[in-house]
């Protein structure tokens, strides 16, 4: 079995996850020391539960018999990432994915193609719903009096930047210059990019998880993975330079505790907001969400590696969920009557190689 997720963060915590089950799991990532040990252990099949990150798609990674891969936060990964890991053994391993924000392409096979569906759409108990709100460059000093509000009850704040450098050529919000500003303004400020060294991002990232920190500036590294229940506050500058998908999943690291959290979406611009950022501030609903960004972005190609664009139907569109579900159920009741497809060698042929690329999809 293999569990592959986008973050070293993420794939520790689950690798503690299922340790604290008692079972015999490993962790592979890049920085992981003795690789070739573990890359016999996993090839002769001893290790039966392994957790990675990219690594697991290394061309030195070789599964005895993989029978099942996990893929956590799905939208992350590229097509051709996902194939090479279930490449892996003479037989197709079974797959399960999992994302609060399917991209549009594998929102489209879930509902054409034969991938069971399951949908967790109700908070856990005790948990609130998110407050959205959209914020004008212009209104910056209102936003940081809310922020100040919840600070002092003891709350934290994560505020996320799409850059790490301050360049004078371009106008994108960045992580050295919000660093310098908001802490002129508050105490306890931490800062989180990719390129610092790991020990120091994880000493930050402990920090800030244990309450050291009152406010977090960070890139979208932590997009995943990072789980503080006390973050009622997140601001993402430059809200207009990200997709839905990666907004809904930056939103989700705040509202894991009890408290009313609060997510601002700071624009580029003073401009009118974009209608992806209008639908995110609408709806906390990840499927709907990838619903509009299925319309917005066109789902792609679906036995191809393009995972957005066009895509021409001759019947209904690609939005209409109700009649799929009932050609899916025609389908089912097919399948239940005993009739094959035997009698249509053709067709039957076609249907099988779709099958295949589907589940390499």
């Amino acid at each position: 079995m293999a569990i592959m997720a986008p973050t070293e963060i993420l794939a520790a915590q689950h690798f503690e996850s299922l340790s604290g089950f008692g079972l015999p799991v490993k962790l592979l990532l890049g920085a992981t020391k003795q690789k070739m040990a573990l890359y016999r252990e996993i090839a002769n099949g001893e290790s039966k539960i392994v957790v990675g990150t990219h690594a697991l798609i290394a061309e030195k990674v070789k599964f005895k018999e993989l029978g099942l891969v996990v893929i956590d936060e799905q939208h992350r990964f590229g097509v051709k990432q996902r194939q090479k890991l279930l490449k892996h053994g003479a037989k197709m391993p079974h797959l399960l994915s999992m994302t609060a924000t399917p991209i549009p392409r594998s929102l489209q096979l879930t509902l054409f193609a034969e991938m069971n569906m399951s949908i967790l759409n109700e908070l856990p108990k005790g948990r609130k719903e998110i407050k959205t709100e959209l914020v004008s460059p212009n209104s910056l000093d209102a936003m940081f009096e809310k922020i100040r509000l919840e600070i002092a009850q003891g709350r934290q704040v994560y505020y996320v930047c799409p850059a790490i450098l301050d360049n004078e050529e371009s106008d994108i919000a960045n992580v050295e210059k919000e660093f310098a500003v908001l802490r002129q303004k508050f105490d306890n400020v931490g800062l989180l990019h990719g390129k610092m060294p790991s020990g120091e991002k994880d000493a930050t990232i402990q920090a800030f998880a244990m309450g050291k920190l009152a406010i977090l500036v960070a890139t979208t590294v932590v997009e995943v993975g990072v789980n503080v229940p006390n973050a009622s506050v997140i601001v993402v500058r430059g809200a207009d330079r990200f997709g839905l998908a990666q907004l809904h999943q930056l939103r989700g690291r705040v509202g894991r505790g009890v408290y009313q959290s609060h997510c601002f979406l700071v624009s580029s611009d003073s401009a009118r907001p974009s209608r992806r950022l209008q639908e995110i501030a609408k709806s906390n609903d990840g499927f709907y969400l990838a619903e509009k960004d299925l319309e917005l972005r066109g789902p792609g190609e679906i036995y191809g590696s393009m995972q957005h664009g066009a895509l021409n139907l001759r019947v209904a569109t690609i939005t209409d969920t109700k009649l799929i579900a009932k050609v899916q159920k025609a389908v089912k009741a097919f399948v239940a009557s005993g009739e094959t497809l035997e009698k249509y060698p053709e067709l039957l042929e076609v249907v099988k190689n779709y099958q295949r690329l589907t589940m390499l999809n």
